[in-house]
Parts: structure tokens; C-alpha cells; sequence
């Protein structure tokens, strides 16, 4: 354990009694030998101090009700924390006494005293530390304040609050003599050298605390926030920002420059100077480490950080004028200079054509002028184009000390950018490699952000899956995602995230329910800070394959059990393949046989050569089930009502019974072949009598021994044979689905109950065929089919499966 350690408390930290409560919880808890102890004023009291000054040199009475409600807000904290006797109530109460004369005579003056404002925007960094000081004696663990205004000597320049070092010591010294067990300091106020009262500015608080960690020679700098430490970006923009557990001074710096809510670069500087590492913690959550920010330089993960600083504008001279002219950018900043514009950016090509730098865009129309009155002479003579602006820009950057000699890392950023649309509209990059920033349509900054992060702290294989149609299959699909993911995340480095689901009537995106409307259902699933997206279609639905095409274009993968896709119109599967050779990858391995690797098998053969001369199959598990127990024992109308009460037939036998979704398959499977089928090309004998066909249900079910007479027939003329439902395509693309008699020796003829069963006969298996069998029908293994596919897209994607 460090023996001295300085912490610095925020506004937040210390916002009210509970709270200031909760600091001295947090310090009396630690066990180092001295604690530094530097606070800022209770949460939005700066604010409202400089708002009576304001008040006050307008003549606006109001000072008056907003002073009475501060002075109550500290006096009923100081009655929670400190005891009726001490003498903090007093201390309270002059203060206010004297703030209340102070705006009174700025009322008389009328206009604004900045020496006024300096010394009356410090006072909420007094109170609350007193009232710091107060709870400490109140619970027998006293403490020595210590007022910044008596120690702290600063100069001010372009640069900020400079310390005068040697003088602030000596002063410290003779303040506190030897190092008290606990000293609370006010943060944010010093004086200057000529002994008027001022602040450090800007994150003036936190500047305190590395100020007096350097002057006690600490060890450590605790800086409490309301945040757990430092994220690799805005939580509240990427949920998916992770927690870094440490950093250097140097890339710490870089990402504050550009807007990221880390520590100021010139709060740091104090610290670095004495090699004191900064940690970054929670008040609310004391037992989490946070971040330390220190001197070492961590390469394991080459970016630690992205951010985006919004509010800017593209300044760009350009002409062929600059060619080769030395000084030209000398003047350009030199102009900038004078008027006071800060330049965030800079960036020129090596044809030295033109600069671009990028500017607050609150300052872009006094820098064009500022240019245009510098290169007047040029610009008059044509040899300088003109001095053109872009509003609306956002600087976007990445930041990490392990991105120096790194290859790749600039190709991640921008293959991110590109995924998700984002126009690049200048760079610029250190020689230090520690840094790149691009300029970017402010517009675009949320979405880029997004995305860059995932490119760099999500797995590259992460997709963002979509499913439609939740019923039975779709149903087990989920649990079979769920059931794997964490082992596929731990062991194939792949990240499934289910982030959509779609119904009939209504779609959950990201767990918000809401009317169906599948292209805004695409758009949700395709999201542009994720790497990879996949629709997974398990309804029935004629409609949804409309959509297949777009999806695809757009780069989604597609996964379907639904036959409409395949069997649907030639036109509409065309247009589907089409895209699917231009954009994402479609799979529709359960559509035949399930889980069976039937289409694999197909595309393989076709894939290495071979030429397929005939595919034979049993593609119902309904009518397998039928035929292999249709022997005459029993009439086929009573085979049919057990099969309905097994649940191997849908509700309305018929759509078994009729042979086509048989069909539907075998039109699948010819088109894998390259014919161009169609359903309607299909022979197909359908085993309902065309006078049950149009009947309702219950009377269909009625007449079902209307099927026995005929069947039986069949049966019998079929012996020595056995009839089975079977579907051909022969080499010339010729389909035909219907009763076959075939031999008892035939493969078909030995099958078990229910199973599905392909023949393929080719060049290379012309004599011995190669037959694929098993389980062809039921959720679970339509699921696992369905899952297969999705794993296999995700190993073409560079997941270790």
C-alpha cells in the first residue's frame, strides 16, 4: 500500500450530504499513511455562483433568492454532516454574509469584475470542503484544511494556468509544516503572482488534484468520477464499450484532445512530470480497480480508445499555385493564428496541391476570411482556387500506443468505415503512429463510431442475426443458438447475436415490439457497427422470399427451411441467386431432407465435376411412414388417421397426401442441377381423388375409406414389389413425383418408418449410387439443418469451426 495517495472528488462525487457522506465512507475505509484530499464545489454550485455575479451586474434582484437557496442547500449539509457545535456553521454563515456584500456592490457597479467573478466562482470548492472537514471531526477522524488560495501561485498564458513550483512548496510547507494523516484541500482556486485570487480554468478541479499529488510527492492519484474508469468509447453511443483497465499518459492524452471524457491533458502533466499514476474510479462503486493511466506503454490491444469531437468545419485551400512555394503553410497557420482559430486537423497531400485543416466550426467563417485576406494577392491572380468550407464535420480517431509499426490497423479503420457507408473526407496521422484521425460528415459520427469500435473490439465474426417466423422450427433454432453460443464464442471466437425477430403481425427489434415491416426488419438486422448480418426465414410464407434478393444485395446472408424460395417462381429464384453472387450468401440445406446433407452432397458433385444422371428419392416422412406400413393388413384410410394422430401428417392430410410439397423439393433439387424447373413442369400424381380435393376437412376425413378400394388395387398389382412414393429427375431435367413399384431389394424398399432417402447416380457412382438417409422432417432437425447452414456461413467469414 502507497503510503501518500492524493484524491481528487467531482462535483458529482460531492453533489450532497449523502453523498459527501459517502467520500468520507470511501477514505476512512483506506489504509495509506497520508491522504491528499482535493474536492470541487457540490454538484452545479460553480455554475449557479457565476450566474448571481451575472444577475447581480445586470441589476436583476434574483441574486437574492438564488443566493438564500444556495445558503440553505450547504447549511442543511453541513446539519447532516458536522455536529450542532461546530464551527463550521458559523464559518458557513460569514461566507454567505460576505457573498451577499460582495453582489450587492457588484449591483452598485453595474458591469462584471472579472477579479469578482474569479473570487465568487472558487467559493463552492470552500463550502464543500469544509463541509468535508466538518464530517471527518464528526466522526472522530479530524482532518486539516487547507484553503488552495494560500498554497497555489500560478501564472497565466495561451497555454493555460502555469504553477510556479518552488514558490507553491514553500508555501505548502509553511502551511502545513509535517505531512498531516488526512489534509482537505480546496480544488479549483489558486492565486497569481501578484496575490489576486484566480482559477485553473477548465477541468480546473482535476488540474488541483496532479497539482497537489506533485507538491505531496504522492504515490498515487485517485481521480473519482461517476464513471467505473476509462472506455474504449462513449458508453452512451456504443454499448458495447469496454472497460480499459489501464493506459498511458500519452494515449490518454491524445483521446481527451479529441473529446473523449478521460482526464485533461494539462491535469496529467503535474502527474507525469513526477511519474505518478493516475487511476480513474468510481465514487458509486469504490470496490472496482478503474483505469490507471501511467508511463508504461501496453502493445497487447493496438487501439484503446476511439472518439469522435463533432461541432467542426473543412477548411481547404487549394491551387496549382502552391505547387513547390515554400511558406504556404506558415501562412496559413500564421493567419489562423493571429485571429485566434484553433486548428484540430491538418492535412496535405505530398503534390503539396492544397492544405486542409479542420477548425471549430464556430470559428470557420473569421478563418476564411483570415485566409482569404493572407492569400488575397494569390487568390486575385487565380493561382489559389478559392478558400472553400464544409460545415457539419466530425473528427473521428482511433488512438493506441500498440498501433506503432503495427500492419493493418489503418486497413481495419477503414474497411469499418467503408462497411458502414462512411465517406472519408481527410486524414491525418503522427509519426508516432499513435494516432489516426479521419474527417467525417458529422452526420455519419454515431454510425462511425459504432462500427470503427466493432471492427476493432468485436470479433471479426460477429454477426447480427434476424429471424423470421418463431414457430416450431424457428422456435428450436433459437434454443440450439442459445444453447452453443457460449461455447462458439469461447472456442471458434464467433458472437451470434440474435438482435430480431419476426411474427405474422408484429417484429421485437432489440427487444422492442412493433409493427411487421420487413425492410425496416432488414435494416435493423444489417446494422452498420456490426460486422456481419444473417436472416434466418423459418416461415411458411410465399411473401417473405420477396425480400431475399434486397437482403442479399445488401450483403446479408440468407438461411432458409422455406421451399417457396427454391420452388417458387424461376424468375423470383433467379434474382435470388443472382444476388447472392454479388452480395451475401444464401443457404437452403433443410428445404430437402431436413438436416440431411442432401443439397451439399448435390453441390459437391457438381462442384468437382461430376454430371449427375438421375436423382431418386423419398422426400415425406408422411408418406414413407404410409407406404412402409401399407402391406393389406390394414386399410390405407386407417393407416392415415393413425399417422395424423402420431403427428406425422400436417392438420389437413391432404397437403401430404397430395405430393406436393414432394414436389416442391425435387423442383429444389433440379434447380441445384442448373435445369430450369418450375412446379407446373412437374408430373405429379396426387393420392387425394379430385372429388375430396375441394371438400372441407371433416368431410374429407369422413370419406377417407373413398382411398382403400383404389389403394388396395394398387397394392396388389404392385406384388412381388412394394409401392413407395417416390420422386425422379432424370439427366435431361425431365421431374415426375408418384407411386413407384419397385423391387424388395431396391434401397427405397428398406427403409425405416419415417426416414427421408436420396439417390444420387452420376458419372462416378453410376454403378454403385450414392445414397444420403435419415430423419427427414420434425423441428429439431429442420433446426439443426438450419443451424449447419449458419455455421457454415460463419466459417467462410474466418470462425475456427
Amino acid at each position: 500500500m502507497a503510503s501518500t495517495v492524493a484524491h481528487k472528488f467531482g462535483g458529482t462525487s460531492m453533489g450532497d450530504a449523502a453523498r459527501i457522506r459517502g467520500v468520507a465512507d470511501i477514505l476512512l475505509a483506506r489504509t495509506e499513511t497520508t491522504q491528499v484530499v482535493v474536492v470541487s464545489a457540490m454538484s452545479k454550485v460553480t455554475d449557479a455562483l457565476i450566474g448571481l455575479c451575472k444577475q447581480a451586474a445586470a441589476k436583476d434582484g434574483g441574486w437574492k433568492d438564488g443566493l438564500q437557496k444556495l445558503g440553505e442547500q450547504h447549511r442543511a449539509a453541513a446539519t447532516e454532516l458536522a455536529a450542532a457545535n461546530d464551527p463550521v456553521h458559523a464559518r458557513l454563515q460569514t461566507e454567505l454574509a460576505s457573498l451577499h456584500d460582495l453582489l450587492h456592490a457588484q449591483g452598485q457597479v453595474g458591469a462584471l469584475s472579472d477579479d469578482l467573478l474569479d473570487l465568487v466562482q472558487g467559493l463552492g470548492e470552500v463550502w464543500s470542503s469544509l463541509l468535508l472537514d466538518a464530517h471527518f471531526r464528526s466522526r472522530g477522524a479530524p482532518s486539516v484544511w487547507l484553503d488552495a488560495r494560500e498554497v497555489l501561485v500560478i501564472d497565466k498564458d495561451e497555454l493555460g494556468a502555469a504553477v510556479d513550483y518552488p514558490v507553491s512548496t514553500g508555501k505548502l510547507e509553511a502551511a502545513c509544516g509535517l505531512t498531516p494523516r488526512r489534509v482537505v484541500i480546496t480544488g479549483f482556486i489558486a492565486r497569481n503572482r501578484s496575490g489576486r485570487i484566480t482559477t485553473l480554468g477548465r477541468n480546473g478541479s482535476d488540474y488541483s488534484g496532479a497539482i497537489f499529488a506533485n507538491l505531496f510527492s504522492a504515490e498515487e492519484l485517485h481521480i473519482w468520477t461517476d464513471v467505473d474508469g476509462v472506455l474504449s468509447a462513449d458508453p452512451r453511443l456504443v454499448s458495447e464499450a469496454v472497460l480499459l483497465d489501464r493506459m498511458s499518459y500519452s494515449e490518454a492524452c491524445e483521446l481527451a484532445y479529441f473529446g473523449a471524457k478521460v482526464v485533461h491533458p494539462q491535469t496529467m502533466a503535474p502527474a507525469f512530470a513526477k511519474q505518478i499514476p493516475i487511476y480513474i474510479r468510481n465514487t458509486f462503486a469504490p470496490q472496482k480497480p478503474g483505469t490507471r493511466i501511467d508511463a508504461q506503454t501496453d502493445t497487447a490491444v493496438p487501439v484503446k480508445g476511439i472518439t469522435t469531437f463533432t461541432g467542426l468545419a473543412l477548411l481547404n485551400l487549394e491551387g496549382a499555385g502552391m505547387l513547390g512555394v515554400p511558406g504556404t503553410a506558415e501562412r496559413t497557420f500564421a493567419a489562423l493564428k493571429r485571429t485566434g482559430v484553433n486548428v484540430v486537423m491538418i492535412s496535405q497531400g505530398s503534390s503539396e496541391h492544397s492544405i486542409c485543416c479542420v477548425v471549430q466550426e464556430r470559428d470557420v467563417e473569421k478563418a476564411r476570411a483570415a485566409l482569404g485576406e493572407a492569400f488575397a494577392r494569390e487568390l486575385a491572380a487565380g493561382q489559389i482556387a478559392d478558400v472553400l468550407v464544409t460545415p457539419g464535420i466530425a473528427a473521428l480517431a482511433i488512438v493506441g500506443d500498440g498501433m506503432a509499426g503495427v500492419p493493418g490497423v489503418a486497413a481495419r479503420l477503414f474497411t469499418a468505415l467503408a462497411r458502414a457507408h462512411v465517406n472519408v473526407r481527410a486524414i491525418a496521422q503522427g509519426s508516432s503512429e499513435r494516432n489516426i484521425s479521419v474527417a467525417i460528415s458529422a452526420a455519419d459520427a454515431t454510425k462511425a463510431l459504432r462500427a470503427v469500435h466493432a471492427g476493432f473490439y468485436l470479433s471479426a465474426q460477429t454477426l447480427s442475426v434476424g429471424l423470421v417466423g418463431p414457430g416450431n422450427v424457428g422456435k428450436a433454432v433459437l434454443r440450439q443458438i442459445e444453447a452453443a453460443r457460449e461455447r462458439l464464442k469461447a472456442q471458434a471466437n464467433l458472437d451470434l447475436r440474435v438482435r430480431a425477430v419476426a411474427r405474422a403481425k408484429t417484429m421485437t427489434l432489440d427487444g422492442q415490439e412493433q409493427p411487421i415491416d420487413l425492410q425496416r426488419f432488414g435494416e435493423h438486422v444489417n446494422a452498420e457497427h456490426l460486422p456481419h448480418a444473417v436472416i434466418i426465414d423459418c416461415s411458411a410464407s410465399d411473401a417473405v422470399p420477396s425480400h431475399y434478393a434486397s437482403w442479399l444485395e445488401r450483403g446479408v446472408h440468407v438461411i432458409t427451411p422455406n421451399k417457396n424460395a427454391g420452388a417458387g417462381p424461376l424468375e423470383r429464384f433467379e434474382a435470388i441467386r443472382a444476388a447472392s453472387a454479388r452480395g451475401g450468401r444464401f443457404r437452403y440445406e433443410a428445404t430437402v431432407g431436413a438436416g440431411l446433407p442432401v443439397i451439399s452432397t448435390l453441390r459437391d458433385l457438381l462442384d468437382t465435376g461430376d454430371e449427375v444422371l438421375s436423382i431418386e428419392g423419398i422426400f415425406s416422412g408422411t408418406l414413407a411412414y404410409l407406404f412402409n406400413r401399407f402391406d393389406g393388413s390394414e386399410p390405407f384410410s386407417s393407416l392415415v388417421r393413425k399417422a395424423k394422430e402420431l403427428g406425422y401428417t400436417e392438420p389437413d392430410p391432404r397437403d401430404d397426401l397430395s405430393g406436393l410439397d414432394v414436389a416442391r423439393k425435387l423442383v429444389i433439387l433440379a434447380r441445384e442441377t442448373g435445369a430450369k424447373t418450375t412446379l407446373p413442369s412437374v408430373k405429379l400424381e396426387s393420392l387425394v381423388p379430385a372429388p375430396l380435393a375441394g371438400v372441407p376437412l371433416t368431410e374429407f376425413l369422413q370419406r377417407l375409406p373413398e382411398l382403400d378400394a383404389p389403394m388396395k388395387a394398387r397394392l396388389e398389382g404392385a406384388r412381388p414389389g412394394v409401392l413407395r412414393y417416390v420422386a425422379r429427375l432424370d439427366a435431361g431435367g425431365a421431374a415426375q413425383v408418384g407411386l413407384a413399384v419397385l423391387p424388395p431389394a431396391h434401397p427405397f424398399a428398406n427403409i425405416r418408418l419415417t426416414d427421408n432417402v436420396v439417390q444420387f447416380t452420376t458419372r462416378r457412382y453410376r454403378d454403385n449410387p450414392l445414397i444420403v438417409q435419415g430423419p427427414g422432417a420434425g423441428p429439431e432437425v429442420t433446426a439443426a439443418g438450419v443451424f449447419a447452414d449458419l455455421l457454415r456461413i460463419a466459417a467462410s467469414l474466418g470462425a475456427r469451426i
